[in-house]
């Protein structure tokens, strides 16, 4: 069973919940009446403040914060907290959207009651109790979230119960003002309940809180089997789609994405397949969610840049996992891509799913209000891939469209084919639309420099070739022209290592590329006698002109797995 210790106890974490933030307010589009949700319908308060009018939707586009949980473990504090607060300000995550700052398990004080009945915050760590903290945090212009479980507390099985108690804590967890709830289902798995009917509960609970403050629900059962065990379906987290919609702003949808300090890719995929089984259920207030976004605990930066395009097109909570005081600047820029976040916040609240068939590589959509399409190309794979779609596939009609790849800004124009150099574990992501007017810059793709060894054996597709010191290597680049103007004169241009010698091969280059055709660029490379084992970079510098819009360049980059071992081949 995949549970993690905090301070002695057995507690597993799940999602998260919230209103919707400042910047995502205005999401109801002009002229039409407000949303209305299942699962609640009175507005979201503003940090601190009291409830707006009735008759909104509580988060209508998926809500964005940080959790204690992957990065810090249980054993955060009111301090750690706070200097988590200050940077999500001052990092520019709380303009991007990311203003929850949620308390997971571990608050909680080794005796979570008091002799009166109600929860009390660890009283070393939180010796001012919680309602101060909370009150820090909406100082900042933020919202606050903590953590409960559904069961009752079991010492020794889980670190938290609310079972028994629901309208208690509730009113409790208003009284200090909280704007979310997170509510685990560990300790409800040990005392055997039903989560339908034990949620349902809790829902009621949270709605009718003394305060009459709005608070968001994430409703997090993670139990999942074979993970957690044998479990009947109706207590596993894949069943919650059939009646969170209807209680709860979000919903975990699998088990953890990963363990305190680890989130790795291959966990990132298997929930997100596993949170794409149900599109349907998801819409403005109530959303699927995957669980943690987890930048630099075990990922690439490829790696997470992929995880965030694909909580993005599928409509998912955006809730860092990491540290943020200590992320990357480069971390700090894929989360607050702005392109991206659009996609994710976009109104219309739908869920992508896959065109064609599950694979190595695959094709998913996302419909956006404005009738728009957020495309991915995904590569699972360990090597390298042109990628396409066909505009017709993804429902959009016409003859040109205009491709917004939201990483990089570039606006071009295709004539109905969607095409992007992939690398592994990556993911191209486009906003697709209908155009008019006069023609823009062709959407042209370079490929990434596909290398196999000469003279040697085939390599493994999906792997590198293992090169060595005197060897020879024919390098490819494959560039295509998907727009509807010609390119004229497309060259390409290979850096490599110090010491590597370069020789073209093949025909002499096209001078025009038109619109629909493709051609490959050959290089011959031989390496010195004596080089260090280890990675090498190869770069292609892909060039060309196209007419009314001057000289457009592209790089892309490829690693070549470099051994020398004299006299081994």
């Amino acid at each position: 069973m995949r549970r993690h210790a905090f301070a002695g106890l057995l507690v597993l974490t799940a999602g998260l919940l919230i209103a919707p933030s400042p910047a995502h307010a205005a999401a109801t589009p002009a002229g039409t009446a407000p949303l209305a949700g299942p699962a609640g319908t009175v507005a979201a308060a503003g940090p601190g403040g009291t409830a707006a009018a009735a008759g909104q939707v509580l988060s209508p586009t998926p809500y964005q914060g940080w959790n204690t949980y992957y990065g810090l473990g249980g054993e955060f504090t009111e301090e750690s907290v706070k200097q988590v607060a200050d940077a999500l300000v001052s990092r520019g995550l709380a303009k991007a959207g990311y203003d929850i700052v949620w308390l997971d398990g571990g608050w909680q004080d080794p005796q979570p009651r008091t002799a009166a009945g109600d929860l009390q915050a660890d009283r070393t760590r939180f010796p001012n109790g919680l309602k101060p903290l909370v009150d820090y945090i909406h100082s900042k212009g933020l919202r606050a979230g903590i953590y409960t479980d559904a069961g009752p507390y079991i010492p020794g099985k889980c670190g938290l119960g609310s079972y028994g108690y629901y309208q208690r804590d509730a009113d409790q967890f208003a009284a200090w003002e909280f704007d979310a709830v997170k509510v685990d289902f560990l300790c409800g798995i040990a005392a055997n309940l039903d989560p339908k009917t034990v949620y349902t509960e809790f829902a009621r609970a949270l709605r009718n809180n003394a305060s009459h403050r709005p608070i968001i629900f994430n409703l997090c059962n993670p139990v999942t089997s074979p993970d957690w065990g044998d479990y009947p379906e109706e207590q596993q987290s894949t069943y919650s789609w059939t009646y969170a919609p209807a209680i709860a702003q979000s919903w975990r949808t699998y088990t953890d994405v990963g363990f305190v300090g680890e989130i790795k890719y291959k966990d990132v995929l298997r929930n997100y397949d596993a949170n794409a089984r149900h599109p349907e259920v998801a819409g403005p207030g109530h959303f699927n969610d995957p669980d943690y976004l987890g930048p630099e605990l075990g990922m690439t930066d490829e790696e997470f840049r992929t995880q965030m395009t694909l909580w993005t097109v599928a409509a998912a909570p955006l809730v860092i996992a990491s540290d943020v005081r200590k992320l990357s600047q480069t971390s700090i820029d894929i989360l607050t891509d702005p392109e991206v976040l659009a996609i994710n916040q976009d109104p219309a609240g739908v869920q992508a799913v896959r065109v064609g068939p599950a694979g190595t590589t695959e094709t998913w959509v996302k419909r956006l209000a404005n009738g728009d399409r957020a495309v991915v190309l995904l590569n699972r794979g360990e090597s390298a891939k042109i990628l396409t779609a066909k505009a017709s596939s993804l429902g959009l009609s016409g003859h040109r469209f205009t491709l917004l790849n939201a990483w990089t800004n570039q606006v071009t124009e295709s004539a109905g084919t969607i095409s992007a150099a992939v690398p592994a574990h990556g993911a191209a992501l486009f906003r697709v639309s209908a155009t008019r007017g006069l023609p823009g810059v062709p959407h042209v793709t370079a490929g990434l420099p596909q290398v196999s060894q000469v003279g040697g054996d085939a390599t493994p597709d999906g792997s590198a070739p293992v090169l060595a010191g005197g060897d020879q290597a024919r390098v490819e680049v494959v560039v295509r022209n998907d727009g509807t103007l010609p390119v004229l004169t497309p060259k390409v241009a290979l850096t490599t290592p110090a010491g590597w010698t370069v020789r073209p091969v093949g025909h002499a280059p096209v001078p025009l590329l038109a619109g629909g055709q493709k051609t490959t660029v050959a290089f011959v490379v031989t390496l010195p006698a004596e080089v260090s084992p280890g990675p090498a970079t190869l770069t292609a510098t892909t060039s060309y002109w196209v007419l009314g819009h001057g000289r457009k360049r592209q790089e892309t980059v490829s690693a070549v797995a470099l051994i020398w071992q004299p006299g081994v081949r």
